[in-house]
């Protein structure tokens, strides 16, 4: 049985992002994509409850039970909550997905959490600056951020730099139709990943299941063939038709939120991009464009636009990126040159072909920009393409009056760069904000898109085929901007004397851990042998010295004297040299240091029976530490002591060398100075024009409307649609006689089941059953027909199947009751015989193929009907029926054969039976 639960992203439902579903097929329980929302909607401060909490605490409750995880493309829409699941909410199960949609999705997710950090207090990162609520600001529309409220911030699930490496780490990455039999509690399955367009990386998953069949989860589709990506797989370019591996799925898991939109032709969304840039730079107003972009995936489509674009017409305007991830996500998307296509791969060959070119090209390639990295992409080697990491290091490089093009993270403007630059630049006149999606609802970029939606006209909606144009915006739009500033005079004070309370605090904390160590490695000492007591006693005082060094460094030093104070204890372990005159001044610096490291000690031997003498106060009796295999190890001091082994056995030049090195770290280090947190309110005086270009890569409704029925699922499940789209949809697919009519369109939340629960029990077949048996090869499989009676054996806990024996068969005897009366003719039950099963999916125009190579004419004429014989190549006369057969497939999926009982129908009817897999009771 299948139980489908959309946690977010479901149908009918106004939020159609992020994406996350549940999947269980019998007791496997698979979640796929694992979205995250945009933390930083447009809503009001005061507001307690987010929209996601409900899809954040559903996910919460199912992560620690889930089985799989699937990931279909890079974006934070599909996987921007994993890493916080993963480490937070016990999400362990075994990940895949694809090798680009791995790189991309750290990078988005990376990018987006340090925009995030960098403007909010979230309260579990690596720093914790104050939050500014005491602050009063006086001038302007300001206002100071109230103090933190952990109830309020409850919702803002953003994970660590650490939890993002660490999660995507884990995940496991596969190729393009490579299928993997997964073990452990998902024994029995397949997952193969095919590709899905739209994105780097992206996937169609396809599941098989021995119980449950196939199912085929595709969201996020494109068919159309980019400049950097190849189409979808499930449609096929050159042939037509629906890729065989993906045709006929049992149940069909996809999206129809773009059911109702007829998208324009990419040759005039390309010329609309291209002429509002171009226009807006050359234009004697020096104006510049502002283009909001994601991080990941859709910016490549753009960068390849703009770099062809810059290289035909030889523009010399910068491109500016403001990305903190843009160098590296080149440089892997750069590593990763099978997964693109388009014009992309052309270009690195040659449009020729020739993958011998000239020296001359092959060193233009190599000074580009001096990238090694780039040399197996020439066409991704953007020449004019710059990167910075914020907008103060843009606004260095270029002044507002400089004609530029900007692409700015996020796209949909809620925090980050693209938000802080345009605050300024949607004041200056003439400047242009060029729009590619349309961002989730509720956030900046989808405010904007709905003001330029409105005032176009009824024919050049965005969803009507045509581009629109570009409108002058005017009026204000209050803005909360959100940043982190450095702390100043009383404010500044106040947090350095915490920290310095803080660090005392640690200080004592680590002498006292290190005082009860040596204490411990006292009492280990005063059991060992007499005959090496000089030799303890010798090492207990350098160890005791050594760990003097570490209370003097927590008590007052700070972090200045740690590293001196752990080289001197790994020098302890080993009973290293110390000076002398400061060993008998430590002796006596602890008054709490327990009597064996104090004891008066002596070269020679004691005379005369004179006692030694030991410290009695305070007394704390250390107890060793034993288990089954005896006393227990130090590994600590043997790390130690290895560490000492190395550090002897290093040259000078790599002392230098780590040195040198580690000098060079700390200067790179950016040592940040202590900062608040503050909100302040900003209105923004709108003058700048308004265009939206549709480049999110996705696949129309006609396009949604085409393929659905071509696949031809037995039963399809509807996701991540607003009500209009999917009724459409499921209104579309009533009107096909051959379509499935078990369509669902779950709301978030609603569980749909599908089939019946199926228990699976391991068997074995005797041999004297297995020989007797006729398999019949279905796809990877032999399938066959089995009777017997179940065996148990107590060698083995696998119950044997072996065959039914005459003895076992009742006897029925011959001699009539007298009670039961006189027999009567007709007075038994009737006995249904056995009957063969043929298993396998008939497609009409493989069967018109064989009929044609053993000379049989067949032709299509539609509504999954095939004519065969004479009526096939004369369509109708006198006698053409009485040689011919019809073939009819009904949505059902039953396969009717009519006609006359004649040559053609029984040779028909052979060949449709060696389409199957026949199993014969």
């Amino acid at each position: 049985m299948i139980t489908f639960t959309p946690l977010s992203g479901a149908a009918h439902s106004s939020r159609t992002t992020p994406l996350a579903y549940l999947l269980q097929v019998d007791d496997v329980r698979i979640l796929l994509d694992c979205g995250s929302p945009d933390w930083s909607p447009e809503e009001s401060v005061e507001e307690r409850e987010f929209h996601w909490e409900e899809y954040c605490q559903a996910l919460r409750e199912y992560a620690p039970v889930v089985d799989l995880v699937l990931l279909s493309h890079g974006d934070l829409a599909h996987c921007g909550l994993y890493p916080y699941a993963y480490s937070r909410w016990n999400l362990k199960a075994p990940t895949y997905t694809s090798l680009p949609v791995q790189a991309m999705g750290r990078i988005a997710t990376t990018e987006d959490i340090e925009g995030i950090r960098d403007e909010e207090d979230i309260g579990d990162g690596d720093e914790t600056p104050i939050e500014d609520g005491d602050a009063d600001m006086d001038s302007g529309d300001g206002f100071a951020s109230p103090p933190v409220n952990r109830d309020k911030l409850k919702g803002k699930y953003v994970a660590t730099l650490n939890e993002v490496q660490e999660a995507f780490d884990s995940v496991n990455t596969l190729r393009y139709s490579q299928p993997t039999r997964l073990q452990g509690k998902c024994q029995g399955l397949t997952i193969t990943p095919f590709n899905a367009g739209h994105t780097i990386g992206g996937t169609i998953w396809k599941i098989r299941s021995p119980s449950s069949g196939t199912i085929l989860y595709a969201v996020n589709v494109n068919h159309m063939r980019e400049r950097h990506l190849d189409g979808t797989v499930l449609m096929r370019q050159s042939a037509g038709g629906v890729f065989e591996a993906l045709a006929r799925p049992d149940l069909l898991i996809t999206d129809a939120e773009r059911t109702s939109v007829i998208s324009s032709r990419r040759r005039d969304r390309d010329a609309a991009l291209i002429d509002t840039i171009t226009s807006t730079l050359t234009s004697s107003s020096r104006s510049s464009v502002l283009i909001p972009c994601d991080s990941s995936t859709r910016v490549l489509e753009l960068l390849v636009l703009l770099d062809q674009h810059w290289k035909f017409s030889r523009l010399t305007y910068p491109i500016c990126l403001l990305s903190r991830t843009g160098s590296e996500m080149l440089t892997f998307v750069r590593s990763m040159m099978e997964w693109l296509g388009g014009t992309v791969s052309k270009e690195d060959v040659g449009e020729d072909g020739n993958n011998n070119r000239s020296r001359h090209h092959q060193r233009r390639r190599g000074d580009d920009d001096g990238d090694e990295d780039a040399m197996g992409a020439f066409a991704l080697r953007f020449k004019h393409l710059e990167f910075f990491p914020n907008p103060q290091a843009l606004i260095q490089r270029y002044s507002s009056t400089d004609p530029k093009l900007i692409l700015a993270v996020p796209a949909s403007l809620s925090h980050g760069p693209s938000r802080n630059l345009f605050v300024n630049f949607a004041a200056i006149p003439n400047n242009v904000v060029l729009l590619t999606s349309r961002s989730e609802e509720g956030t900046l970029g989808r405010i904007l898109f709905d003001k330029w939606n409105d005032r176009q006209r009824a024919d050049d909606k965005w969803d009507r085929g045509k581009i629109g144009s570009n409108i002058m915006m005017d009026g204000g739009i209050n803005l909360v901007m959100k940043s982190k500033v450095p702390l100043q005079g009383a404010e500044l004070e106040a947090h350095m004397q915490k920290e310095r309370a803080a660090k005392e605090k640690e200080s004592a904390h680590q002498a006292q851990l290190a005082r009860s160590q040596r204490m411990l490695e006292a009492d280990e000492d005063e059991s060992d042998s007499d005959s090496d007591s000089d030799a303890e006693d010798e090492d207990e005082v350098r160890q005791a010295l050594e760990g003097e060094h570490m209370d003097i460094e927590g008590g007052f030093e700070g972090v200045g004297l740690k590293r001196k104070a752990e080289k001197a204890l790994d020098g302890a372990d080993w009973g290293l040299d110390g000076d002398e005159g400061l060993t008998k001044q430590l002796l006596s610096f602890d008054i709490y240091l327990k009597g064996n490291v104090s004891k008066a000690t002596s070269f020679f031997k004691n005379v005369g029976g004179q006692a030694q003498r030991f410290r009695m106060f305070p007394y704390v009796e250390k107890k060793r530490r034993v288990d089954e295999y005896g006393e227990t190890v130090d590994v600590a001091m043997w790390l130690r002591k290895g560490r000492v082994f190395e550090e002897e056995a290093e040259t000078d030049e790599t002392k230098d060398f780590k040195r040198r090195k580690q000098a060079e770290e700390e200067a790179k280090a950016i040592q940040e100075p202590p900062s608040k947190f503050v909100s302040s309110k900003v209105e923004v005086q709108m003058a700048c024009r308004l265009l939206f270009v549709d480049m999110e890569g996705l696949n129309d409704g006609r396009a949604v409307k085409t393929i659905v029925p071509q696949v031809n699922p037995r039963k399809m499940i509807i996701v991540h649609a607003p009500t209009e789209a999917a009724d459409l949809l499921i209104e579309s697919c009533a009107n096909i006689r051959a379509m499935t009519k078990d369509i669902f369109a779950p709301a978030r939340g609603e569980s749909v089941q599908i089939g019946q629960q199926t228990n699976s029990f391991s068997i074995s077949i005797g041999d004297e059953l297995l020989a007797s048996l006729k398999m019949s090869t279905f796809e990877d499989n032999e399938v066959g027909y089995v009777t017997g009676r179940v065996v148990a054996h107590a060698s083995s806990t696998i119950p044997t199947l072996e065959p039914l024996s005459d003895l076992t068969a009742p006897v029925q005897s011959n001699v009539p009751d007298s009670k039961s009366g006189p027999r009567m003719l007709g007075s038994r039950p009737t006995v249904a015989l056995p009957h063969s099963t043929m298993i396998g999916e008939l497609k009409l125009t493989v069967l018109k193929a064989r009929l044609a190579a053993i000379g049989v004419p067949a032709e299509l004429i539609g509504e999954g009907v095939l004519i065969c014989g004479t009526a096939a190549g004369t369509m109708g006369g006198s006698g053409a029926l009485e040689d011919s057969v019809a073939v009819r497939k009904t949505g059902s999926g039953k396969v009717e054969l009519e006609g006359g009982a004649s040559q053609v129908y029984y040779t028909v009817r052979k060949e449709i039976y060696n389409l199957h897999a026949l199993v014969a009771a």
